[in-house]
């Protein structure tokens, strides 16, 4: 199975449409979405391609692809354009690997959740990386919208044998064996 991992997209369907082509091209069976899927935030500028309604409906018309998690920007009302849950965690697992997916502003490489897990997947941060934390695996798609620190617009790649984050624009940036 292959798995493409975003976060932060923050109502850019521009950003959001070049993610799910990229995400085509490389075989992603599932899309993760890390929270974070509407709204700017107020401390954020619009991004690019700011278009909340018809990012909604964008994501609707492939829900059966989507596994979503809340972000600490989703709300109540964004459930209601969503055609798709928007759990508060995921566990998946993947190539006999136990995967949590959560947004970030909770629980990170510096705020672990209780429980055995292979691979901590978060947002939040808008800075995309892949780390070792002894036998713990934590990484971070970054934005595709608002990418901060200097980083791209990012995203994860999970097989059953790797975890790649890419860049936007199609480059790796980083490879892990699983």
């Amino acid at each position: 199975m292959t798995i493409a991992i975003a976060s932060d997209l923050h109502g850019s369907l521009s950003c959001a449409r070049a993610f799910f082509e990229k995400a085509e091209e490389l075989g992603a069976e599932k899309i993760v979405l890390l929270g974070d899927l509407y709204y700017h935030g107020a401390r954020n500028p619009l991004p690019e391609g700011y278009d909340t309604l018809g990012l909604a409906a964008f994501l609707n018309e492939r829900k059966e692809k989507i596994i979503a998690v809340k972000g600490n920007c989703d709300s109540a009302v964004d459930q209601t354009v969503s055609e798709f849950p928007l759990s508060e965690s995921v566990i998946l697992f993947v190539g006999g690997k136990t995967v949590f997916c959560t947004h970030g502003d909770v629980f990170n490489k510096d705020n672990l959740p209780k429980g055995v897990f292979d691979l901590l997947l978060y947002g939040h941060f808008h800075t995309g990386f892949i780390e070792k934390q002894g036998d713990l695996l934590t990484a971070n798609p970054g934005s595709l919208s608002l990418p901060k620190g200097g980083t791209k617009q990012s995203f994860l790649l999970l097989t059953e044998k790797e975890l790649a984050l890419y860049a936007l624009s199609g480059e790796t940036l980083a490879t892990v064996s699983l």
